[in-house]
């Protein structure tokens, strides 16, 4: 499975069983960590078999065996949010191409039992992106029609048609895909008005129109 393929795969799961990650891939994981890190100036870590970064009453009520974690920091800066969006999204993608379930966690997580367990210094933190062995494979989110958030001056070429369906697939805060796409010739820009989600949501709906387009075919304006 490629990451493109993992677009259409992955859908939010929230609720986990026990069966734990493998070595094999828990290192694998870490490396993709490693790799996001180096590349973006960030401080994310995975951690394994620990619930601290769940607060009680969420795995009480929604959030059923949580185990394993993203953590999701960097130094402030002001386009940490979007960068974390970017490399969270490429870590959920990458959890599903190795046969495991995410849920991105923004507002019910526990930022002190997360930095208890992460080394992650002075760094902020933003969430977290649950990650493990589902119960289910969850369902599809609603979307919205590639009019409603798109367009482009002329005929659309393919490539940008199929990032804007990679984009309507990406996850986002409230499920609200308030994403505006507009390109022209080889030029593609992009909005995301999301209030506090903002900076995370537009992170993941550039890295899901680059696999989508392919990086090779347009530029960012």
């Amino acid at each position: 499975m490629t990451l493109k393929d993992a677009i259409y795969e992955r859908h939010m799961v929230r609720k986990y069983t026990t069966e734990a990650i493998s070595a094999e891939v828990v290192t694998l994981l870490k490396e993709r960590v490693a790799e996001n890190n180096k590349k973006y100036g960030l401080n994310m870590e995975l951690v394994t078999n620990n619930a601290d970064g769940v607060p009680g009453f969420a795995k009480l009520f929604f959030a059923k065996g949580v185990n394993n974690y993203f953590v999701l920091a960097g130094p402030d800066s002001s386009d940490l949010d979007e960068k974390l969006g970017y490399c969270g999204s490429d870590l959920m993608l990458y959890a599903q191409t190795l046969g495991l379930n995410t849920w991105w966690v923004g507002f019910t997580y526990s930022k002190k039992g997360a930095a208890k367990n992460a080394k992650v210094g002075n760094a902020k933190i933003n969430g977290i992106i649950a990650v493990g062995h589902g119960k289910d494979a969850g369902v599809q989110h609603k979307l919205k029609s590639a009019g409603e958030i798109s367009s482009y001056e002329g005929k659309a070429p393919e490539w940008f048609t199929a990032g804007v369906d990679a984009l309507l697939h990406a996850p986002t805060a409230m499920n609200k895909m308030v994403y505006q796409v507009k390109g022209k010739g080889n030029k593609v820009s992009i909005t995301c008005n999301n209030g506090n989600f903002a900076g995370i949501d537009l992170g993941i709906g550039k890295n899901h129109f680059e696999l989508g387009a392919g990086k090779d075919n347009f530029e960012w304006e």
